[in-house]
């Protein structure tokens, strides 16, 4: 949402405080826009939707002033699934996706939905409008992802054949090919897989490159493709990778990158009893998922909507205000500023901004699996409610430790029990995952803090 010089001024009042992330007072400020603005209409409900208050009537009454604007759709969408309303919510995006059967947002989202409803078949509205547009590349590259985001390989090959017979050799769908072998497993042990696209510069195939060339053993090749991104706006998504080949390598610069030891720290914060519980009892009425989000690391277990942070939950904010002391304590004991370094270059004198902030609720079995936040700066752990862990390391955090599919003999740099009212910050190139435990539920709070020297995202 941006604001115009012939908007009103609560209206820009509101969006100032909404990109400072002070969502109470973009909620006060927008109280007092002109709702007959198209604008000033969408921007109340979603800031409605933002900060936990109902929000359907609020997009029903903006929707006729904004006809033609996907995020008023989206925000609408999400907030007919937030108040529980699913079958309208899916509604509202089909029939707008059997118009516009190529907005790929609307795609992903509706695929969201599917997802954590528990549906078999999340991705089906892609192969629905393909039949409507079917000369639409990009269409058939995002049925592609969506697939393999939850590793239907069989489908991904399906998608992506009839789309080379269709379109021919395009670069994307060599490229898109050639990462279905490598992640599947179908080229495994093949080092003249990637040969075929040599010709194409794309950061995502890097990584798939990196991946493949770390099973094979190939370090040489891997490091070569991952060194060429240092100092390149995309470094933030190779750093982990370097790290770990620094390290099988011996690389003196593994211990630069991510520490020596690494600056993980841990906070007891000043929880009462009462207000844990509090806590709990919030989070657990928005776990309302049934499954987790095929993209991110949870595993046996669901995964909040939305910004956390922003919803204004007495609880929630007390949380968060627990959090940005912990957050500047740990900023002031980073080591001296390092301008090439992805942790100590930021600027420090920043307002505190999270890049992202949710709830995850893992039930017996449940872990997350080993994975990084490229787009954050520190990310986080903050437990509030644990089951009880009767043998160690089960339940715990652990740093520094590879991806298992990768086959690299690498050891955890160090493992963290968890505590009621701990909380853990780290770097967010470094390797982390959870170990997994034998009954009851753990509930958690993260967030990543943005890098500070970054702009505000569109929709944060």
């Amino acid at each position: 949402m941006q604001g115009s010089g012939g908007l009103n001024k609560f209206l820009h009042q509101a969006l100032a405080h909404r990109d400072a992330q002070d969502m109470e007072a973009a909620w006060a400020a927008i109280q007092r826009a002109d709702r007959s603005d198209p604008q000033s209409a969408f921007a109340v409900a979603q800031i409605a939707l933002e900060t936990g208050r109902p929000a359907t009537d609020l997009f029903a009454a903006a929707a006729p002033l904004n006809p033609d604007s996907p995020a008023l759709i989206r925000g609408y969408a999400n907030a007919l699934a937030e108040a529980g309303d699913l079958a309208t919510a899916t509604a509202l995006l089909e029939n707008t996706l059997a118009a516009n059967p190529g907005w790929l947002d609307g795609h992903q989202l509706l695929g969201n939905l599917r997802v954590t409803s528990g549906e078999a078949n999340p991705a089906r509205s892609y192969a629905e409008a393909c039949q409507r547009d079917p000369g639409n590349l990009s269409l058939r590259l995002a049925w592609f992802q969506a697939l393999s985001v939850t590793r239907k390989w069989a489908g991904a090959r399906a998608v992506v054949a009839d789309a080379l017979a269709m379109f021919g050799d395009k670069p994307a769908l060599r490229s898109a090919r050639t990462y279905i072998a490598s992640e599947s497993g179908d080229g495994a042990g093949d080092p003249t897989l990637f040969d075929g696209v040599a010709d194409i510069a794309d950061p995502g195939l890097d990584i798939a490159r990196i991946r493949h060339a770390l099973r094979l053993g190939d370090m040489a090749r891997a490091k070569a493709v991952a060194e060429r991104h240092i100092g390149t706006p995309t470094a933030a998504i190779f750093w982990p990778y370097l790290s770990l080949l620094w390290r099988m390598t011996g690389d003196p610069r593994a211990e630069w990158l991510d520490g020596a030891p690494p600056p993980i720290r841990s906070f007891d914060l000043d929880f009462t009893a009462q207000e844990l519980a509090d806590l709990s009892a919030t989070l657990n009425r928005l776990h309302t998922a049934k499954a987790p989000y095929p993209e991110q690391s949870v595993r046996g277990g669901t995964q909040t909507s939305g910004q956390l942070f922003f919803r204004h939950d007495p609880a929630i904010q007390n949380a968060r205000a627990k959090v940005a002391v912990a957050i500047t304590a740990y900023i002031a004991r980073l080591p001296l500023p390092d301008a090439t370094h992805p942790l100590l270059a930021p600027r420090r004198d920043q307002p505190i901004r999270f890049e992202g902030s949710w709830s995850v609720r893992l039930a017996a079995q449940g872990f997350h699996s080993r994975h990084t936040h490229t787009r954050g700066w520190i990310s986080s752990a903050l437990y509030v409610a644990l089951p009880k862990l009767d043998a160690s390391p089960k339940g715990w955090i652990e740093f520094g430790a590879p991806p298992p599919e990768l086959g690299l003999d690498l050891p955890a740099y160090s493992q963290l029990e968890p505590k009621p009212g701990r909380l853990v910050l780290f770097p967010s190139t470094l390797w982390h995952g959870t170990i997994p435990f034998d009954d009851g539920e753990r509930l958690t709070i993260a967030f990543d803090v943005r890098v500070p020297t970054a702009a505000p995202l569109p929709g944060n």
